[in-house]
């Protein structure tokens, strides 16, 4: 059930989700909320793929209000790294995956010595097999300054590349700004991802 502060997928929102939507947004947007209140809304809960760690106290409280506000409509599986082969095993028909998030997700495989371009590709070949609907959360950071230093900047241009890839991929795109949707693409009969 939707509260005041979880935003409704909205007029022109299907019950049915595409077989991959990607969520978008800065810092507080609402995007989980928004993903997740769109995956409600379809099945009533599915799979949560975080890829947060906890490294500090203040990281830490965060997941745990996220596992709070969730609740028991859904199963949460942290993986930092593999998402690729978790959505390959977890999707299916009868139970959605939300990845939360993207952004993060990058800046562990960077952090781990991982290659972002080899890994997006792995993970859009594990999106067209998918057997069921994946929502894909990600942080917008191209909005704001160029940063000063080439690591923040390598970060930056990797995000925006796979952010590009995802949404070209997906069915349906949605940006989210303080907390209010706005529907960059949706083609929601188009089928499977390309």
């Amino acid at each position: 059930m939707l509260g005041p502060s979880t935003p409704s997928p909205g007029p022109g929102f299907a019950a049915a989700l595409p077989r991959l939507m990607l969520v978008l947004g800065g810092a507080r947007s609402g995007k989980s909320r928004f993903a997740e209140a769109a995956i409600e809304n379809s099945c009533g809960g599915g799979i949560y793929l975080a890829t947060a760690t906890a490294g500090d106290a203040e990281m830490a409280a965060r997941i745990s209000q996220h596992r709070a506000r969730r609740g028991p409509r859904w199963l949460t599986i942290e993986e930092p790294l593999e998402i690729a082969a978790r959505i390959a095993a977890e999707v299916r028909g009868d139970r959605p995956v939300l990845v939360d998030c993207l952004t993060l997700w990058l800046a562990n495989l960077m952090a781990a010595g991982r290659e972002p371009a080899a890994e997006t590709e792995r993970l859009l070949a594990s999106l067209v097999r998918a057997q069921g609907p994946v929502v894909l959360v990600a942080n917008e950071v191209g909005l704001g300054i160029v940063p000063e230093n080439a690591l923040a900047r390598a970060f930056r241009d990797h995000a925006g590349r796979l952010n590009e890839r995802a949404a070209a991929a997906a069915q349906r795109v949605v940006f989210m700004a303080a907390g209010l949707p706005l529907v960059l693409k949706d083609n929601a009969e188009a089928g499977a991802p390309r």
